[in-house]
């Protein structure tokens, strides 16, 4: 019998985390739907995706697992609820508890990735008996980790080729986060060693950062600057693989980029460390980045230490281990474990945010 999964998807940042998934229960012979929430743009999708828009819809295709990267989940939706996080513990508020480890009852599996992760959900674990932990680690370091091969063997075709007219590109991302968000600060820096010609650059947003006269300059910078790209939401791995060196402010995206085993150049992060070269003032972002291309030993070592912290598994396998996770819960835990808590109050405003969801969706052909 065909096995259906569903993914929950309430930003746009959630579709390339499940891409993976998608491929491995694929190829067990599975399929994939996907339910997104308006904050999601449905543009991220391909053509023959199967979307899903109302509960009917998501009974009728009675997944066994739904899959989240997000906070939340639909608690009315059928089948095992799985939280496969949206990045890493890397608290970034610098808040007294980290949000990551917030426990908000809905769901029963957590997928957890590294040291930094797996041994505080288990005792979350051991204190709420409500869900089971397994470390698996991150569904997308799998494309991260296929990117970068495939981006390594390109340049070992073709050494002599990258050498001769290569010239440096660099990725610039950022967060949303009020307070913490510096590519206002920064961007002036962008645009006139943009406007130099000297490297390549690849700007991107955060889908939420609430800015559009700061996109519509960077719009303005690519149309002016053919060496300037312009990606409004998360580039796929493989167009971040092709990039040389990253600059960003607090990001969870850092240690995505590190997985590429890339260093990073970072202005005014709030948890600065080894694996970073930061710098608070923009005159010294140029000489960062200039350093930073040139992958300094000590830089390069402690950046790959912060990387093993975070995630365990480089293997490529990780969706195989999310999949397997979900089998061995529905063998040997589910309807075993502890009920998850009632948690009326927050159901309800689920149930509320689900139906004003639904007014303003075109309704399903």
């Amino acid at each position: 019998m065909e096995r259906h999964f569903l993914f929950f998807c309430s930003q746009a940042y959630a579709i390339p985390i499940l891409r993976p998934l998608q491929a491995e229960i694929e190829r067990r012979g599975g399929k994939a739907a996907w339910y997104l929430e308006s904050s999601c743009a449905a543009d991220a999708l391909a053509a023959d995706d199967r979307r899903l828009h109302t509960r009917e819809e998501a009974r009728e295709w009675n997944p066994v697992a739904v899959f989240a990267p997000g906070d939340y989940t639909y608690d009315f939706f059928p089948g095992v609820k799985v939280m496969v996080f949206h990045g890493y513990p890397i608290n970034k508020r610098s808040d007294a508890h980290d949000v990551h480890f917030r426990i908000r009852g809905w769901y029963d599996i957590y997928c957890t990735q590294g040291p930094s992760s797996t041994p505080e959900f288990k005792r979350l674990e051991a204190k709420h008996r409500s869900f089971k932990v397994y470390e698996t680690g991150w569904a997308k370091t799998d494309a991260l980790i296929g990117a970068k091969q495939r981006a390594e063997a390109q340049t070992t075709d073709a050494p002599e080729a990258k050498a001769a007219g290569h010239r440096p590109t660099v990725f610039v991302a950022t967060t949303f986060t009020q307070d913490i968000t510096q590519l206002r600060n920064v961007f002036p820096t962008i645009r006139r060693l943009a406007e130099t010609g000297e490297w390549n650059w690849v700007i991107t947003v955060h889908p939420k950062l609430n800015d559009p006269e700061l996109k519509a300059d960077i719009r303005q910078l690519a149309d002016s600057c053919g060496n300037v790209r312009f990606l409004p939401l998360t580039p796929s791995p493989d167009v971040m693989a092709a990039t040389d060196v990253m600059l960003c402010d607090s990001s969870s995206i850092i240690l995505e980029y590190m997985l590429l085993d890339k260093p990073v150049v970072t202005f005014r992060n709030n948890r600065p460390g080894p694996q970073l070269l930061n710098v608070t003032q923009t005159g010294d972002i140029e000489q960062a980045l200039r350093q930073a291309l040139s992958r300094p030993e000590p830089l390069m070592t402690a950046m790959r230490a912060f990387i093993a912290h975070h995630e365990a598994h480089l293997d490529g396998q990780n969706c195989h281990r999310i999949l397997d996770a979900v089998d061995d819960f529905i063998a040997n835990y589910k309807g075993k474990i502890r009920k998850k808590p009632l948690n009326l109050f927050r159901k309800f405003k689920i149930r509320m945010k689900y139906r004003k969801e639904q007014k303003l969706k075109i309704p399903s052909k």
